[in-house]
């Protein structure tokens, strides 16, 4: 017997919550009636979806197969639904986009102001987490459009052709040694502790990978889990850290931080725009692309005359 969308939607919804108890609560649907939904679905279908362990559910290997489908499969219906909707033109609704840390804060406020004047009748719902979180919402399709660093397409993913430039600079508080320096060797950045961002953020992933790159070793490092605690953590001298030039600008221009130049290494990437390869890009998303497109190429020119010079070094 073919499954049921009700029984496709009791699963992800147990596979979610880990648990046939939440899972119940979150449907509204009592205990036993899940329970009967999931059961069909298995006979149906012939496999075990869930290993039971106490009060905590699994995937076994049948349930993340079919786990990967019905998410896609639901991301086409929603896709359609839009797509008929969609019609009469861009209309009214609310986009939701997620972002990164780093354009989620220092860009995409600006940007959705932009766009929320030009469409009155669109809200744009901004959610932030780190990009590996985001991309886990694009392929769980609880957005409609996701801005990341450092992208590589994984499965479920399609990446659009928008994108914004950025710059990672290396900041020192002014009181540092290396304030004054017109350029240094990047050599010495081992001689200093090297504050980072958490596993998962694109920021710590290229500059990781950059300094590999250039061959430069890394001596000891701080973790911390925002660019704002990385920046007042430099301001205290507890170390030196590379983060986004939009992030920095403006204690770069009051004096607060310092801008150090390495000499034959500058880094620069690309934030992406992702969205689910199996849902249907709305008018909505393509104009909200189109606004990010239009506020990219402003960036980019902002960004020049922030950093000063032509695009060169390593690129992401």
């Amino acid at each position: 017997m073919d499954p049921t969308l009700r029984q496709l939607e009791v699963f992800l919804a147990v596979a979610k919550a880990g648990s046939f108890r939440r899972a119940a609560d979150g449907l509204h649907l009592s205990q036993p009636a899940l329970s009967q939904h999931v059961g069909e679905l298995e006979r149906g279908l012939g496999a075990r979806f869930f290993d039971r362990r106490g009060r905590t559910v699994t995937l076994t290997e049948a349930g993340r197969i079919l786990e990967d489908h019905a998410l896609r499969l639901f991301a086409t219906l929603a896709g359609a639904r839009e797509a008929i909707a969609e019609l009469d033109g861009v209309g009214r609704g609310t986009l939701v986009v997620g972002a990164s840390t780093t354009p989620g804060i220092y860009l995409m406020p600006a940007l959705i102001g932009e766009f929320e004047r030009h469409y009155p009748g669109i809200s744009v719902d901004l959610r932030i987490a780190n990009s590996r979180v985001i991309e886990e919402h694009i392929r769980a399709n609880e957005l409609d459009l996701g801005v990341v660093g450092a992208h590589g397409l994984r499965a479920g993913e399609k990446c659009l052709a928008a994108k914004l430039l950025d710059e990672l600079v290396l900041i020192v508080p002014p009181t540092h040694p290396w304030a004054g320096r017109r350029q240094l060797d990047p050599s010495r950045l081992a001689q200093e502790r090297l504050l980072i961002r958490e596993e998962g953020s694109a920021t710590r992933q290229v500059t990781e990978r950059a300094l590999q790159r250039a061959s430069l070793g890394i001596g000891r490092t701080l973790e911390l889990g925002h660019t704002e605690a990385i920046k007042q953590a430099v301001m205290a001298g507890l170390g030196v850290a590379f983060v986004s030039i939009y992030a920095a600008r403006g204690e770069l221009a009051t004096g607060r931080l310092k801008r150090v130049r390495l000499r034959g290494l500058r880094i620069q990437r690309h934030f992406h725009v992702i969205h689910n390869e199996a849902r249907h890009l709305t008018a909505r998303a393509r104009a909200f692309v189109d606004a990010l497109q239009r506020f990219g190429r402003g960036a980019i020119d902002g960004q020049r005359a922030l950093g000063g010079g032509g695009p060169s070094g390593v690129h992401e």
